[in-house]
C-alpha cells in the first residue's frame, strides 16, 4: 500500500524524495527497536513463514519477473538478462535460502568477550544489531530476499532499493516477506522497499545521516562509485570483482582445467567469477591450449598478452585496460607469468581486492600466494565462485566487502551486528 500511495510523488525532486525517505526511515527506526528485542524464535518464524509465502506466490513472482524481462532494453547482454531472470527453481532456491538463515545460530546477544577487573567489576562485550540498513541493489531480484532474511535474523530493519529493471519482481518478493512478518506478529515496516526507481530517492538514502546506519550497495561499478562518492552514511561495499585464478607450475592439469572452467563459466555475471587467468610460463605451452579449448567450447572469448598469444596465436590481443576490466561476461583476460611473485605483482597492479585463487600442488607456493595478496578472500585449489555467503555457511550474503573496516568478504549475520559493553558491579564507585 505504501508503494502505491507514494509512487506518484516521486517526480525527481530532492525535497519530495527526502520527505518520502524520512517517512520510511522513521518507521524503520521505530520498528528496529522492537525487532532487536524480538526473540530468536519470532525472527526465525518470520523467515519460515516468508519461505512458505515465496513458494505459495511462486507463479505470481515469476509472472512479475516476466513483466520486467518484457521491457528490458535490447542492449542488455545475456549475463545481465540471466541475473534478472527468475524461474520457479530460483524462487525455490530463495525460499530454501530463507530457511537456511532461520536455521543458523542467533547472532544477537552473543557474548563476544567477558572479563573481570580487580575492583570486582564484570565486563561483557555483547553483539547487538546495527539498527537501520539501506540496501541498494541492481538487477538480481533475489538479492532483496537474501538481504531481508539476513536483516530480520540479525534484528535490523532494512530499506531496500532494487533496480528499475527489476521493480515488478522486487515488489512481488516484498509481498512474500510482508506475509512472513505478519504471520510472526512483526511489523511489516521491518522490511520496506522504495516506491520507485527514482534516482532522487537513492540520493535521499545516501544523505540520510542519523536515519540510516549503514548503506550496502550491490551492483555495477558506477552504482558503487556513486554511493561511495555521495554517501553521508557509512558504506559497506566493493567496487569490482576483478578476480584472478593463478595456475602454478605444480598444478594438477586436470584439476586446473576443471576449476578454471567453473570459475569463469558457471555464472559469468556474478562478482565471484574469475576475470583473469594467470598461468606459469613453465606449463603454459602444454596446458594453455587445453584451457582455451575447454573455455571456447562453452562460448568464452579471450584477451591475451603477447606471451600467451605466442602459444595460442588465435587469441585476441589484450590492451592493458583489458586487465583492469570486470567483464561480467564470457570474456577472459589471459597473461603468462614467471612464478608466484610475478603473479602477485600482476594482481597488485590490476586487482580489486575481492577474490584470488591459486591452483597448485606445492604447499610452499600456495602459502606464499595466500600470504602475499591483500584481497578479502583468497583460495587454494578451489573455484573463485565459492566467494558467496551461502557457500561460506552464512546462509546467504547481503554483499561482499573489500574494505578494511568492520567486515571483509561475504557479509553475513555476524557482520550485520556491532556490540555494546555491559558492566556489572556490586556498588563500586571511583571515589
Amino acid at each position: 500500500m505504501w508503494c502505491r500511495m507514494v509512487t506518484s510523488c516521486c517526480s525527481g525532486s530532492m525535497s519530495e524524495a527526502g520527505h518520502i525517505l524520512d517517512g520510511l526511515a522513521e518507521r524503520a527506526r521505530r520498528v528496529s527497536r522492537s525487532l532487536a528485542r524480538a526473540s530468536a524464535e519470532t525472527r526465525n518464524q518470520a523467515l519460515s513463514e516468508a519461505a512458505k509465502a515465496l513458494r505459495a506466490r511462486s507463479d505470481e513472482i515469476v509472472a512479475a519477473n516476466q513483466k520486467d524481462l518484457a521491457v528490458l532494453s535490447e542492449d542488455r547482454n545475456a549475463a545481465f538478462r540471466d541475473r534478472l531472470t527468475l524461474t520457479p527453481e530460483r524462487v525455490e532456491a530463495m525460499a530454501r535460502g530463507l530457511e537456511d538463515v532461520a536455521g543458523l545460530p542467533d547472532p544477537v546477544g552473543r557474548v563476544l568477550a567477558e572479563w573481570d577487573r580487580p575492583n570486582g567489576l564484570h565486563f561483557r562485550r555483547v553483539a547487538t544489531p546495527l539498527g537501520v540498513i539501506g540496501m541498494i541493489y541492481e538487477s538480481r531480484p533475489n538479492v532483496g530476499a537474501d538481504a531481508a532474511a539476513l536483516c530480520i535474523k540479525s534484528g535490523n530493519a532494512v530499506i531496500l532499493r532494487g533496480g528499475g529493471e527489476s521493480l515488478h519482481s522486487a515488489r512481488a518478493i516484498q509481498a512474500a516477506m510482508e506475509d512472513g512478518l505478519r504471520a510472526a506478529g512483526l511489523d511489516e515496516a521491518c522490511v520496506q522497499i522504495l516506491p520507485s526507481a527514482d534516482r532522487a530517492l537513492v540520493g535521499a538514502m545516501l544523505q540520510a545521516s542519523g536515519k540510516i546506519d549503514l548503506i550496502i550497495p550491490r551492483g555495477g561499478k558506477s552504482l558503487v562509485e556513486r554511493v561511495q562518492r555521495e554517501a553521508r552514511v557509512p558504506v559497506l561495499a566493493h567496487a569490482d570483482g576483478l578476480n584472478h585464478t593463478y595456475i602454478h607450475a605444480s598444478a594438477d592439469p586436470a584439476m586446473a582445467r576443471k576449476v578454471l572452467l567453473d570459475a569463469k563459466m558457471r555464472r559469468t555475471g556474478i562478482c565471484g567469477a574469475t576475470e583473469t587467468l594467470l598461468i606459469d610460463a613453465a606449463i603454459a605451452p602444454t596446458l594453455l591450449p587445453l584451457l582455451v579449448q575447454d573455455l571456447a567450447a562453452k562460448g568464452c572469448t579471450f584477451r591475451a598478452d603477447d606471451r600467451a598469444r605466442a602459444i595460442v596465436p588465435t587469441l585476441a590481443a589484450a590492451s592493458d585496460d583489458d586487465f583492469n576490466t570486470e567483464w561480467l561476461d564470457a570474456v577472459l583476460s589471459v597473461a603468462v607469468v614467471d612464478g608466484v611473485e610475478d603473479a602477485l605483482a600482476h594482481i597488485a597492479r590490476h586487482g580489486s581486492s575481492h577474490t584470488e585463487a591459486i591452483i597448485a600442488e606445492d604447499p610452499e607456493a600456495a602459502a606464499e600466494f595466500l600470504n602475499g595478496t591483500d584481497s578479502a578472500v583468497v583460495m587454494w585449489n578451489a573455484s573463485t565462485q565459492f566467494c558467496d555467503g551461502g557457500e561460506f555457511g552464512f546462509g546467504a550474503e547481503i554483499g561482499i566487502a573489500t574494505g578494511r573496516m568492520h567486515a571483509r568478504g561475504p557479509v553475513g549475520l555476524e557482520q550485520l551486528t556491532c556490540y555494546r559493553y555491559e558492566v556489572i558491579g556490586t556498588g563500586q564507585v571511583r571515589g
